[in-house]
């Protein structure tokens, strides 16, 4: 269960991280961009490693202070989302290992 959740977090955070990239390039072309919503629900909800590391690697929506918080409690979320999956099923880190 672990390992899937772990998967599943490091994918997300791959297209967060993938859709930040391409916000940026359209920004750059002039086209038609993923909106502002979007890539904050995206980064909240466990996407705040990807979101981290595509704003600072492409220089995108680093200068708005709502962006970095929000991409500051999306890895506040991966904890909890951790922490609840320990506290609702496992109840012992112990069984996480092989």
């Amino acid at each position: 269960m672990f390992v899937a959740l772990a998967g599943a977090i490091i994918m997300w955070n791959v297209v967060v991280f993938a859709l930040y990239g391409i916000d940026k390039r359209k920004a750059v072309k002039g086209e038609w961009r993923i909106s502002e919503r979007t890539l904050l629900l995206i980064a909240f909800f466990f996407g705040g490693i990807g979101a981290i590391l595509g704003g600072n690697l492409f220089h995108h929506k680093t200068k708005k202070w709502y962006f970095q918080v929000v991409w500051v409690l999306g890895i506040f979320m991966i904890f909890i989302g951790i922490y609840l999956l320990y506290w609702l099923y496992l109840k012992d880190w112990s069984t996480l290992l092989p």
